[in-house]
């Protein structure tokens, strides 16, 4: 897999990510968008080593709402 290709599975991802924010916390597209850029788990998945960002957008979503709703990544 190449960088570009990573990218794009992160890039994908961080809209799926935000627009599933946007719902469940009734967040505006930038609120959400803000939201994810500062989390841990935005750091995790678009970390090569980790592999988050070739994981299902559910998955990886599980991780930033514990995240946003315990202040903390499991």
């Amino acid at each position: 897999m190449t960088t570009g290709d990573i990218q794009y599975l992160t890039e994908a991802l961080a809209v799926d990510l935000a627009e599933m924010l946007s719902k469940d916390f009734n967040m505006n597209i930038l609120e959400s968008l803000d939201t994810l850029y500062n989390s841990e788990t935005y750091l995790k998945f678009t970390n090569p080593a980790t592999g988050l960002y070739y994981q299902s957008p559910l998955y990886v979503y599980s991780y930033l709402k514990q995240e946003i709703t315990t202040g903390k990544l499991a």
